[in-house]
């Protein structure tokens, strides 16, 4: 007879703001997950494919990637959990578009970039996500990716330094 084993966690890479270099501790540190949403300002099309190789991903453009064949916003559900991921979002002055599009769709979890800083805020229900910026080294800035973590409904996360 088997036993009921705990459900496994969905693990999702979250990254943000690249342009165009994708740190090589990166596939590391994405090691194992399941799913990796990237927040826009990619730099290169080619980041996706690099990020490809690691996990399915999903990725939005950022105001930086004119001209890129992605799109300004990208709804997906994995287990279950509904993300919106948009690249510039203000928690607390919400463009009217994107506001009525969050009321629409209710997504769980919105992933945003464009700020350069990690964000883990809860807002009506959502968490509004930010996993930092991820790009080549400057001026001192912190620099992070993040793992997303889902067990049945609960959603936990950790902030990794690059």
């Amino acid at each position: 007879m088997a036993k009921n084993l705990p459900p496994l966690p969905f693990r999702i890479g979250v990254i943000s703001d690249t342009h165009g270099y994708l740190d090589p501790r990166v596939p590391e540190l994405f090691q194992g997950v399941n799913h990796i949403l990237h927040a826009g300002d990619m730099g290169w099309a080619s980041i996706v494919l690099e990020l490809e190789d690691i996990a399915p991903t999903t990725a939005i453009t950022g105001n930086t990637d004119e001209g890129l064949a992605f799109n300004e916003t990208e709804e997906i559900t994995l287990v279950g959990i509904k993300f919106l991921l948009h690249h510039i979002v203000d928690i607390h002055r919400m463009d009217r578009r994107l506001e009525n599009r969050i009321r629409q769709k209710n997504p769980r979890v919105i992933v945003f970039g464009h700020t350069h800083q990690s964000c883990a805020e809860e807002h009506e229900g959502r968490l509004f996500f930010n996993s930092g910026y991820s790009g080549k080294p400057k001026y001192n800035q912190p620099r992070s990716v993040a793992i997303l973590q889902i067990v049945g409904s609960e959603i936990t996360y950790e902030f990794l330094a690059l």
